[in-house]
């Protein structure tokens, strides 16, 4: 009843004469339960002031500490189809054992004897290289036999030149004389005549010296010609030279024009034995990439493609292995609000999926079932899913973890802060406040010595 009417049913009728009315009002009743809310109200007083240590806590998974210790998926570098199988799933293998063999899809890579015939077209290549090389060293032989002989008909063309200089010195020498002869004798004639035509020498000694006269005319005129044919000599010498030279130089030129040709095609030859040489290389890998092999013990977790005859692309996942040995960590995750307060070798509690804990995350002394570890590596940058990552290691100085734990299952974390009384706890959780900001003992000491 909602009692709104001033006829007060309580006042008019004696609840007490009923039977729960009596129970509900018995002073008794009264006072027990008056007691309890008492006792219940100093119970929490003092709990409210109890400590309780700030937390972080998060949602992670069981992983390894080192990145070659975690389980990879092992790919083929080529193109293929699966041609056999040398393991089965669970199999244990070593670093090196041939999990399956692949065959080539391409068609150039089709022949089996294709490394041997690239090695055979490699030595052809390289044989040509060398007998190029025999032929440039011949050329320049030829080159350099050619040089010898150019200067040594240069030297016999010069002495002749030398020679014709100096026949010319001569004749010319022989010619001044012959036409100082001439001069004397016509003065001679022209004295015999004069004494003649006095009657003092006879027309004898006039003839005598006229043919004497003409004799030396005679010898003038060969001497000239004597020197006219010297002269012709030294031009016909010098046009000898010219022509050594030039007919040498064409020589030489070919030669040194063979020899380029030749140290051309050398080249050629060379870089297509480099060339042959990456193939021979590239070929004799890629027949080896048609093994896949283990990359290190561990153990076959799954055929990704399995099967005889089901082609792959390069870098296709093939099969998953899992290290044989490994040290255990633990990835999980922080808010960016709470990622300061968190620093490396901090203490964390690790609750594991499947192992039971009574977990008080406030109260880690009072926990059961949990584990301990240590922040090793925390990340720079915000994951896809608006988080920090935190790698856990395990703490040696706590309780080992369990052997039974696999890579891969759930695990819970709890990073351990401040201690704070509970009615700050509640006040800050009810405000949605962060912790108070934290700094390990470690940190403080050494920022006290700075």
């Amino acid at each position: 009843m909602l009692n709104i009417s001033h006829n007060q049913l309580n006042k008019t009728v004696d609840l007490t004469r009923f039977k729960s009315g009596a129970i509900i009002f018995d002073k008794k009743y009264y006072k027990q339960f008056n007691k309890l809310l008492l006792v219940f109200a100093i119970v929490v007083l003092i709990v409210l002031f109890l400590p309780w240590t700030q937390n972080i806590t998060g949602q992670g998974k069981v992983t390894t500490l080192k990145p070659n210790q975690r389980p990879q998926t092992i790919q083929s570098q080529i193109p293929g189809r699966i041609e056999q199988w040398f393991v089965q799933e669970g199999d244990y293998v070593k670093k090196g054992d041939t999990i399956l063999r692949i065959s080539e899809v391409k068609s150039e890579y089709f022949d089996d004897k294709l490394v041997e015939r690239t090695n055979d077209q490699r030595a052809a290549k390289a044989s040509s290289v060398v007998a190029y090389g025999g032929k440039v060293e011949a050329l320049n032989r030829q080159i350099q036999a050619l040089n010898n002989e150019q200067q040594l008909k240069l030297k016999q063309a010069k002495n002749k030149l030398l020679q014709a200089h100096l026949k010319v010195k001569s004749d010319s020498i022989d010619f001044e004389a012959a036409k100082t002869n001439i001069e004397i004798a016509k003065r001679q004639f022209n004295r015999i005549e004069t004494l003649q035509n006095e009657g003092l020498k006879a027309m004898k000694d006039v003839e005598e010296k006229r043919l004497k006269l003409q004799e030396t005319q005679a010898k003038l005129i060969s001497q000239e010609n004597k020197l006219l044919a010297s002269i012709n000599e030294i031009i016909n010498a010098e046009v000898e030279i010219s022509r050594i030279n030039a007919s040498y130089i064409d020589k030489i030129s070919k030669a040194q024009s063979d020899m380029f040709t030749a140290q051309s095609s050398q080249f050629d030859a060379e870089a297509q034995v480099s060339k042959l040489e990456n193939n021979y290389t590239n070929y004799k890998i890629r027949n080896s990439l048609l093994y896949i092999t283990a990359p290190q013990n561990g153990y076959i977790n799954k055929a990704i493609i399995g099967g005889i005859g089901e082609a792959f692309k390069e870098g296709e996942e093939l099969v998953s292995i899992m290290p044989e040995y490994y040290d255990l960590a633990i990835d999980t995750y922080v808010r960016p609000i709470d990622l300061p307060l968190i620093h490396l070798n901090e203490k964390v509690r690790v609750q594991f999926d499947g192992w039971p804990a009574i977990v008080f995350s406030g109260w880690p002394n009072v926990s059961y079932g949990t584990y301990g570890a240590k922040v090793v590596a925390i990340e720079n940058f915000i994951s896809d899913n608006g988080k920090y990552r935190l790698l856990l290691a395990p703490d040696l100085d706590d309780h080992p973890w369990p052997t039974a734990i696999r890579v891969g299952s759930g695990a819970k974390t709890i990073a351990l802060l401040e201690d704070v009384p509970i009615w700050f706890e509640l006040w800050r959780q009810i405000n949605s406040f962060p912790p108070n900001f934290y700094q390990p003992n470690k940190i403080e000491k050494t920022s006290d010595k700075k």
